[in-house]
């Protein structure tokens, strides 16, 4: 402790630093893992940054291991802690230890009954493969100018009148205000021709516009079918080899892919609805109408639980689930879990969806006093097939630790990519903000807090601070302002009005402590004892 006081003291060591052989202006030099002593640093960017996720979680050295173990066998894991000591960030980082996902999920229309959808599971290969037959059936785009005219008129690029191109979502020429078809007009007929006419041309037009026109051209001497379709402001051109992809295409039962193969390996669901956790079915106000309705196969939502398949399921404050821990147990168990739709009210709750895959490395995290909320079946299931561990709120003040220090502010500035490097200086003085709180907050006499997310935000508002002042380094003085600017509001009121009941009395009016008994926190009124009597 005596001996970082009195670095603090020292004029920068710039000259030594220079001359030590493993500086370089380019590159980091400083490892915490090696270890180092905090007078080696000039600022931040001195401090390697470790490219393995899970080093780079301070003084948690228990979990980190656990969650390693966890990654490499498939273990599932809770993590129970305050809040700022980084389970969160574990769970992230044992995402990352895991290798990419191989399977794409699939729901098929099933012609016999379409309110029970396939589930089809494809691997990598098989993905590729499909993407390459339909990269093939893909037409190729033109300007709709370089199309025969006759088309591009009736695709709705070309104003019959004047010959402007436009958007086909223009019903009438930008250029001449006539409608672009003639097979939409004013109605001649009607005496009310005149008032009625745009809302006649924009409700034929949708009608009588198409989407797609079929002709022929000939083509090194031979006559070809081909088929121009509306692409935006393009016109997709389809040959007629294209067409017959298509036909082999259109052959295999329609599918929706549900959990895409290139994805995250982590979901986050905190805080999730029963819906968004599990999936459901979308509603349908046509019934899944074959002319108007959306087949069931295509109203099919995935849960995070399905999305987490070969990934990581992460749920923080766990306990907030409540009944819904079941089925987080149930997926574990079975590796899937159906989709049904979940509103009884609507048309997708006669669609299920059986077997869909999720399996998943569960990762749940909650502070201590939530722990016996979490359901006992769950915790078994955990403790069964993986581990409990508890996060550690200090670490021991010593050279390696302080290092490590060094390494999460040079984090912290690095992923907050708005603020300065922060000095040598400026590294101690944190180091010592470190030290009183876990004094001050966990009562552990020669350790450094591990309640990082507040150390984290005390370096951003010195960063801010640094910025604002137009300074190229994060300085103490910073911190020593940020300090002040970083406290609670609780603290804030205590600062200001001597208590926090002071600070309640005087927002107040004088209405409410002449009609209120309960005044009994303002210090004028502490002899009152009408409220109690």
């Amino acid at each position: 402790m005596s001996s970082l006081r009195k670095i603090s003291n020292r004029k920068p060591v710039v000259n030594a630093i220079a001359s030590n052989p493993r500086r370089t202006e380019e590159k980091a030099f400083l490892d915490a893992e090696k270890g180092f002593d905090l007078s080696e640093i000039e600022t931040t960017d001195d401090v390697i940054i470790p490219s393995d996720p899970l080093k780079r979680v301070i003084g948690q050295d228990e979990a980190v291991e656990l969650a390693s173990i966890a990654a490499s066998q498939h273990r599932h894991i809770l993590i129970v802690g305050p809040p700022g000591t980084g389970k969160s960030m574990i769970a992230q980082a044992l995402a990352l230890h895991l290798p990419p996902p191989s399977e794409e999920i699939r729901v098929v229309h099933n012609p016999q009954n379409p309110e029970r959808p396939f589930v089809e599971v494809l691997d990598r290969e098989q993905v590729l493969k499909d993407a390459e037959t339909q990269e093939s059936a893909e037409g190729e785009y033109i300007d709709p100018k370089a199309v025969p005219v006759n088309v591009a008129e009736r695709l709705g690029y070309k104003c019959m009148n004047c010959g402007t191109y436009s958007s086909p979502k223009d019903r009438i020429c930008p250029k001449c205000a006539k409608p672009k078809s003639t097979q939409i007009g004013h109605n001649a007929d009607s005496p009310f021709g005149d008032l009625l006419g745009g809302l006649v041309e924009v409700t034929l037009g949708q009608l009588a516009d198409k989407e797609r026109v079929t002709t022929t051209r000939k083509r090194y001497g031979k006559e070809e079918v081909v088929v121009y379709e509306r692409a935006g402001d393009m016109i997709m051109v389809l040959d007629q080899q294209t067409l017959e992809k298509r036909r082999e295409i259109e052959k295999i039962s329609p599918s929706k892919i549900l959990v895409p193969l290139e994805r995250k390996s982590f979901v986050l669901s905190t805080g999730a609805s029963p819906t968004e956790l599990l999936g459901d079915v979308r509603h349908d106000p046509y019934g899944s109408h074959p002319n108007l309705g959306t087949p069931s196969y295509e109203r099919v939502v995935a849960g995070t639980i399905h999305e987490a398949h070969q990934g990581v399921l992460f749920i923080d404050e766990l306990p907030h689930l409540g009944y819904y821990q079941r089925f987080i147990l149930t997926a574990m168990q079975e590796h899937r879990f159906p989709i049904i739709g979940r509103n009884p009210q609507s048309s997708g709750a006669s669609v299920r969806v059986d077997n869909v895959p999720c399996n998943f490395i569960f990762v749940g995290a909650c502070n201590i006093q939530d722990l016996e909320h979490i359901l006992s079946p769950l915790r078994s299931r955990i403790i069964g097939s993986g581990y409990e561990v508890l996060m550690d709120v200090t670490m021991p003040d010593n050279e390696s630790n302080r290092a490590k220090l060094a390494q999460f502010l040079t984090q912290e500035i690095m992923m907050d990519q708005r603020i300065p490097p922060a000095t040598r200086d400026t590294v101690v003085a944190v180091v010592e903000e470190a030290r009183r709180r876990a004094q001050r907050i966990d009562k552990a006499e020669n350790a450094l807090t591990l309640r990082l997310r507040e150390l984290g935000g005390l370096i951003r508002t010195a960063g801010d601070i640094a910025i604002s002042k137009k300074s190229p380094h994060i300085l103490p003085e910073h911190v020593e302002l940020a300090l002040k600017r970083s406290k609670t509001i609780e603290d804030q009121i205590k600062d200001k009005y001597g208590s926090y009941q002071r600070g309640v009395a005087s927002d107040m009016t004088g209405a409410q402590k002449a009609t209120s008994p309960y005044h009994y926190w303002n210090q004028e009124f502490y002899d009152d004892k009408r409220g109690y009597e």
